[in-house]
């Protein structure tokens, strides 16, 4: 598990079919099998080499995350897996990013800089206004949204610390949704399937909880005193 705070930005010296070999003098505690966050998609460090490792790459990460748009000379964030006596300072990032996004536009205000991001209405239906996101890894804040889009405002430090200072319209950027959002979405959404189905049988045919619970006021009074 992650929590969205970047610790260093490493540089890709190989991009290539099935996988990434990127240097982060930084990491001097990265162990084979090890997880690690690149550009918030949790991967496994499959070698080490001079302060540098490799991860392999699936075609599920490549189909969801903007890692296979990499080059040699790429920067990306990274975060190691936060301890289990961590402070949480963003927020749960699991490293699963769900889809990206597509940058619209940047607008200086005052020290920060507010990011408008464009996306599918699939990961806009999990957006609220000061929620958070997990942008290239990074834990932010949603300023605004709509249906297929968002803001975030990233401060100085920020944009010095990773490679969301160097945005510009049309960048694709990974987008993974706060996974407390989901939940409640799956959640809801079967809390709503079962009251629909509430008197149907089962799939065995047995009654449901709700069919075979009597009522009590149209129980005969000698079966009530049992």
């Amino acid at each position: 598990m992650f929590t969205g705070i970047v610790e260093a930005k490493g540089l890709v010296v190989h991009a290539g079919k099935g996988g990434l070999r990127i240097q982060v003098p930084e990491f001097d505690d990265l162990i084979l099998g090890g997880s690690v966050s690149v550009n918030g998609a949790c991967l496994t460090v499959t070698g080490l080499i001079e302060h540098s490792f490799t991860a392999d790459v699936v075609e599920e990460t490549l189909r969801r995350t903007n890692l296979g748009l990499l080059r040699s000379g790429s920067e990306v964030n990274l975060e190691r897996p936060v301890p289990a006596a961590g402070r949480l300072h963003g927020h749960i990032v699991q490293g699963h990013v769900d889809g990206t996004a597509r940058v619209v536009s940047i607008t200086d205000e005052g020290n920060s800089r507010l990011i408008r991001m464009e996306l599918a209405p699939r990961l806009g239906h999990y957006m609220v206004e000061k929620g958070f996101v997990a942008v290239d890894g990074v834990s932010l804040t949603i300023v605004d949204c709509g249906e297929n889009w968002l803001s975030v405002s990233i401060i100085p430090t920020t944009g010095t610390e990773t490679i969301l200072g160097g945005y510009a319209p049309g960048d694709v950027a990974n987008i993974e949704i706060d996974i407390l959002a989901k939940y409640v979405a799956r959640l809801t959404a079967d809390t709503r399937s079962v009251m629909t189905e509430a008197g149907q049988s089962d799939f065995h045919g047995r009654p449901s909880a709700s069919e075979s619970v009597p009522d009590p006021a149209n129980c005969p009074e000698e079966s009530m005193s049992r």
